[in-house]
């Protein structure tokens, strides 16, 4: 056998590396899928066993032919939480981001504001809410405001975090060479800190729906809402069992489409040269 003929013949430990890989990438799908076939079966087969009424605990056919039925109307509200939802993360990062570079700047002000973001962010959203109705008119403002509370503090801590964090070694070397507060934000410091800003965001993601769903339910409790928690608890009153599971199946499905879009992202901006994304040499 020729020295090419050996090189080109896979050793024995990396063909079972490159095995267990091609398992480990089937399984990552496989594995979930599988699971959440056999769960949905077992549903449907616990409400024919034990004979369950539909307006108890309706069969998963029932729920996508309601989803199906009704989409003019769950879709609807689910565009009124999407459009809370976006409007509300995009405040938390721009609200976020500017104050943590604010608290970078100033140890000052990071010690004199910050004890307010930690309130804002420890204090439940429904006791905050009827402070919000009482001092605030407009309802898409009253679910925004709620949305954007619980959603900014993983943004701001985490953006403050990665900028506090930057190598002390590279900072004194920006020093020595003259660089200005400005420059080491921009070159230095803002990089070092997008991985911690990356986590943030894909954290402030789920909660800025969930606390876009909260507030539509404290506001939906009065009639004043439109949005997807409007519905369940319209279908709750109804006992439309059916349309409740719907309707929960859409917020956990958008639930999890933002958090794959925000994964994705983060991917493609740090996969060339950060360690938290690059493929790990086996």
């Amino acid at each position: 056998m020729t020295a090419i003929d050996g090189a080109l013949k896979l050793d024995p430990e990396e063909a079972r590396r490159a095995r267990q890989e091609r398992l480990e990438r089937i399984g990552r799908w496989v594995l979930p899928l599988a699971i959440m076939v056999l769960a949905i079966w077992l549903w449907d087969r616990i409400c024919v066993w034990n004979e369950i009424p539909q307006y108890i605990l309706p069969r998963p056919g029932v729920v996508l032919a309601t989803l199906y039925n009704d989409a003019g109307l769950l879709f609807a509200a689910l565009l009124v939480t999407l459009r809370i939802t976006f409007l509300s993360l995009a405040l938390a990062v721009i609200g976020g981001v500017g104050l943590a570079v604010l608290f970078a700047q100033s140890k000052w002000v990071e010690m004199s504001f910050f004890p307010f973001a930690i309130v804002l962010q420890v204090t439940p959203i429904v006791a905050i809410f009827p402070l919000i109705n009482i001092y605030v008119d407009n309802q898409t403002t009253k679910l925004l405001l709620c949305a954007w509370i619980v959603a900014f503090f993983p943004i701001l801590s985490n953006t403050t975090l990665g900028l506090n964090s930057v190598d002390r070694n590279l900072r004194d070397l920006f020093k020595l060479n003259g660089a200005t507060r400005w420059q080491q934000l921009r070159y230095l410091r803002l990089p070092a800190a997008m991985p911690y800003f990356l986590g943030g965001l894909k954290i402030a993601g789920g909660l800025s729906l969930i606390g876009a769903v909260v507030a539509e339910f404290v506001a939906g409790a009065t009639g004043q809402s439109s949005g997807l928690a409007s519905r369940i608890i319209e279908a709750g009153y109804r006992l439309n069992a059916p349309r409740l599971f719907a309707a929960l199946f859409l917020i956990s499905l958008t639930g999890i489409l933002i958090f794959l879009v925000l994964s994705l992202i983060s991917h493609l901006i740090l996969r060339r040269w950060h360690e938290s994304a690059l493929k790990q040499e086996r």
